[in-house]
């Protein structure tokens, strides 16, 4: 009888809950895994001449911080996976779309984007511009189709509105003008801020506020989750500056304007503690419905470069 308990308790013991760090994980790598099968789905109509550009640009591609932080903005409101997975590949086509022109010889001249040639190194330059039009389009395309019941369509709406206006002359666009106009020696602490806000962080800030929004949130959640957002978006840009100035010193790129070039690494380092402390911070009414919110945040902390190509 002893030796058929002990038995059972070994059993028992090898059945047991894998750790929470473990568990949100494996939560974070299914969504993963359904928005890498639906960019698949998506960049697969045909193989005509354009989309296997496109599929290089999108296919394989970094972490997927966007689209992981919409999904689990949602999941902190209940909302369906189904609704939600639009939302996130649309904002994820929309990111490689501006990788794609950003790499261009007219802007940042490029040659390497995740290890492999980028875009116009690859296909010419005129392939890779009506690529990145390309994706754009599509992300837009997406959201649009996107099936909802008639009583969420202005949820539906809301969430276009706010990803457009991320990605356009008050964000996106607006902090690419400013990387290619500014240069070191005239940034200042309001430039810097608006540069990172707009680039990177109006993009990241949409992701997390779609989610709260496709999740029926309360006003005060949603105020809270955008907070969340703003923070982690620029604490993403301010990591991504630091590994980038690492990378200069190694291969003697020249600087762009960037958080590094105008308060120094220590400076930068002790900034994205700050604004990672603050994104946490804002999630404590949450509870553990943002447990993944909180891992994602904390991941920017570790020593990870492939983060900067997310």
């Amino acid at each position: 009888m002893m030796r058929q308990k002990t038995g059972m308790m070994r059993r028992t013991k090898r059945r047991r809950l894998p750790s929470e760090p473990m568990r949100i994980q494996d939560s974070l790598a299914a969504k993963k895994r359904l928005i890498e099968r639906e960019l698949e789905r998506l960049l697969s109509r045909d193989d005509s001449r354009l989309f296997p550009v496109m599929r290089y640009a999108v296919l394989p591609g970094g972490k997927r911080f966007r689209p992981l932080l919409l999904l689990s903005s949602g999941a902190c409101f209940n909302a369906a996976p189904r609704l939600l997975l639009p939302f996130g590949c649309a904002i994820e086509l929309i990111h490689n779309y501006s990788l794609v022109h950003d790499d261009l010889p007219s802007m940042d001249n490029d040659d390497f984007r995740r290890s492999k040639p980028t875009c116009h190194r690859a296909f010419g330059e005129d392939l890779a511009i009506l690529a990145g039009d390309a994706l754009l389009t599509l992300a837009f395309e997406v959201m649009a189709g996107a099936a909802f019941p008639a009583v969420a369509l202005r949820r539906k709406q809301e969430a276009i509105r706010v990803i457009s206006r991320s990605a356009g002359v008050d964000g996106l666009i607006g902090g690419q003008v400013l990387d290619i106009t500014l240069t070191p020696e005239k940034l200042t602490r309001p430039k810097i801020d608006e540069l990172i806000r707009k680039k990177t962080g109006a993009l990241i800030a949409a992701a997390v506020e779609v989610g709260a929004i496709l999740g029926r949130a309360r006003p005060a959640e949603r105020r809270d989750i955008l907070d969340y957002g703003v923070n982690i978006g620029q604490a993403f840009q301010v990591r991504d500056d630091i590994l980038d100035s690492i990378r200069k010193k190694k291969t003697g790129i020249p600087d762009r304007p960037d958080y590094v070039s105008f308060a120094g690494e220590e400076k930068a380092r002790k900034r994205l503690e700050g604004l990672v402390r603050r994104a946490v911070s804002t999630l404590e009414g949450f509870s553990s419905r943002a447990e993944e919110l909180r891992y994602l945040s904390a991941s920017l902390l570790a020593p990870d470069p492939e983060t900067a190509d997310s």
